[in-house]
């Protein structure tokens, strides 16, 4: 069943290509490993904070970018409002804290490829020659 639902996200990743949008893909600092989309779902939720023993740094787009928009809807599943919602919640218990926003897209990759840890996701086409691709669907 898990098979099934992974190969499902990934159907939808792939399908967003063909409707207009780009297909996103993470990137990671040169020293984090491959992974899947469940992992990296995880991550954006706080639930997962290292992969293969390094402890990692998810990083967004501030809310109403066009790329979070395309990102919540198609890798979390959900709305601006109900993730956001869930970030407030687990801020208030003392859960952890949103990803780390960054406004420009060039600051974001030069944050991902000078910080240990850092997690970011790109169009395809943007996605600097040399970069540690960690998922791509």
């Amino acid at each position: 069943m898990r098979f099934y639902l992974l190969f499902l996200q990934l159907l939808l990743l792939h399908s967003v290509g063909v409707a207009g949008e780009e297909t996103i893909v993470f990137i990671g600092h040169s020293g984090l490993p491959k992974t899947d989309l469940s992992t990296l779902q995880r991550v954006y939720t706080g639930r997962v904070i290292s992969i293969a023993r390094q402890e990692v740094l998810p990083l967004n787009y501030p809310p109403g970018d066009p790329l979070r928009e395309q990102f919540l809807e198609v890798v979390m599943r959900q709305s601006e409002e109900q993730y956001t919602g869930y970030w407030l919640v687990r801020k208030y218990v003392g859960k952890g804290a949103p990803p780390v926003e960054f406004t420009t897209m060039d600051a974001l990759i030069k944050y991902v490829t000078s910080t240990p840890g850092a997690i970011a996701y790109l169009p395809a086409s943007k996605v600097p020659m040399g970069a540690n691709i960690i998922f791509k669907p």
